[in-house]
């Protein structure tokens, strides 16, 4: 991937699932855990990237709550330098998550047990701002 003359624009969701959230193994480089998203494509809003994508990588329809924040650190991507918009949302534990595109398997965690030691990209700090986020609704830029 060539480097970019802006940073990429990408959206990442926190997706409760019941009591659980879930992340994803990814299939692709950088391999590890990592909270579901990708990129926005020209011609696309972050509210459809972010439905697209998590339709993508788990077949799960989502509900979306808000928005947790804006991360825009340029080392949060070894890829290159991204901006992600970062959404909570829920998800019906009615649907079975199923992984496709750069999803290698969906995977359910609580979170007082997330691998963090295996987070790919920010999803730690993610993480530790949705659970502040859970207690106050404190939106975070970045």
């Amino acid at each position: 991937m060539n480097p970019p003359k802006t940073p990429y624009l990408t959206v990442d969701a926190v997706i409760e699932y019941g009591d659980q959230i879930i992340l994803i193994e990814r299939g692709k480089e950088p391999y590890g855990y990592a909270l579901p998203g990708g990129f926005v494509e020209i011609g696309e809003d972050v509210k459809s990237a972010v439905i697209r994508e998590i339709k993508e990588e788990t077949n799960l329809d989502i509900d979306i709550k808000g928005v947790l924040g804006i991360y825009s650190d340029p080392k949060r991507d070894p890829r290159g330098h991204t901006v992600t918009v970062v959404f909570v949302c829920s998800a019906s534990t009615n649907q079975k998550p199923i992984s496709g595109d750069d999803a290698k398997k969906v995977m359910l965690f609580d979170l007082s047990n997330i691998p963090t030691e295996k987070l790919v990209f920010d999803h730690s700090q993610i993480i530790i701002d949705y659970t502040e986020w859970k207690k106050n609704k404190k939106f975070f830029i970045r």
